[in-house]
């Protein structure tokens, strides 16, 4: 008999970049039958492959993912979007019968989806003066207003994403209100969600983060940049913000080296995986498991039978 949806769990993966999530969603997806959810908001971009690690189709064992390559570079893209886009496909994998596993390195987008979130609503007007003046003065100096004005969502974002500092300034202006008190609590919206995070050691990770952006320039990073470049890129208001990629568009206008485009991809990855790993890790729901450990998978699948108990999630059956 197919369980009904609402009994379906929801297992998301998280932790830092290049912990290994990705392997971990597709052993899940196999044992618990499942499909994947991507919840990087880089991923969704068509032809954003080597300079996301987008795992290409031949390694995807099969397994169906969503939200992956669904807009040009071009498009804008909200956490307001992806929370409706991916929660959408999260109630159709449930109405199949079909375990949803979502896999990124986002706090802000994972918890978008799992949780109670309902976003602050907007104003076009103060939007377009901040807008305007983020291009004319820079992320910096707006950065360093958020900080003064809300130290919590400052500590939650990067300086280079101007994106998001204007919205959070645009929501502390219309609503009087701290930009951090309209996050999401930790809360489930429904209760039979698990999240399990990949726990890894600082020095590995930022190994295994210079060894992936080596990979990255060796697998054709700048060619992709250039066809990009080509598309709109440099036009995307979300996809030019990218780790890496506005790095290697500095490159190409003769800005930087080749090496010094590298090595600011090799140290803003790891600064970004520094702040991944102190979001999620005062989210107290996670379950950690060890990255290394050789039954990772079957532990994984274990601690979300455990978590969702008290639920009567599938999983018990």
């Amino acid at each position: 008999m197919q369980p009904t949806p609402d009994r379906v769990p929801i297992v998301a993966v998280v932790g830092a970049t290049a912990s290994g999530k990705t392997n971990l969603s597709l052993d899940l997806a196999e044992r618990l039958g499942g499909e994947v959810v991507n919840t990087d908001a880089m991923q969704v971009y068509r032809g954003m492959d080597v300079g996301t690690a987008k795992l290409p189709v031949a390694e995807r064992r099969g397994i169906p993912h969503h939200l992956l390559d669904t807009l040009d570079v071009r498009d804008p893209a909200t956490v307001a979007q992806f929370q409706d886009w991916a929660r959408a496909a999260v109630s159709e994998l449930r109405a199949a019968g079909r375990t949803p596993v979502l896999v990124g390195g986002s706090a802000l987008y994972t918890r978008a989806i799992v949780d109670r979130f309902e976003f602050p609503a907007t104003d076009a007007a103060v939007r377009e003066r901040l807008e305007a003046e983020l291009a004319e003065v820079g992320p910096a100096v707006l950065y360093e207003r958020l900080r003064t004005l809300d130290p919590e969502a400052a500590d939650r974002m990067l300086v280079e994403n101007g994106r998001r500092t204007v919205r959070a300034l645009e929501v502390i202006e219309i609503t009087g209100r701290p930009y951090s008190a309209s996050l999401p609590t930790l809360e489930y919206a429904d209760p039979h969600t698990v999240q399990i995070g990949v726990d890894i050691d600082r020095p590995t990770l930022d190994e295994r983060i210079e060894r992936r952006v080596d990979l990255m320039f060796e697998q054709g990073f700048v060619a992709e940049v250039e066809r990009l470049l080509d598309q709109g890129l440099a036009e995307g208001r979300t996809a030019s913000v990218a780790i890496g990629y506005r790095d290697v568009v500095a490159h190409l206008r003769g800005e930087l080296s080749l090496a010094e485009a590298r090595q600011r991809t090799v140290y803003a990855t790891r600064r970004f995986a520094r702040r991944q790993d102190g979001w999620f890790r005062k989210d107290p729901r996670i379950v950690w498991l060890r990255y290394d450990d050789p039954a990772l998978a079957d532990r994984a699948v274990d601690a979300a039978r455990r978590a969702l108990s008290a639920a009567g999630s599938i999983l018990d059956a």
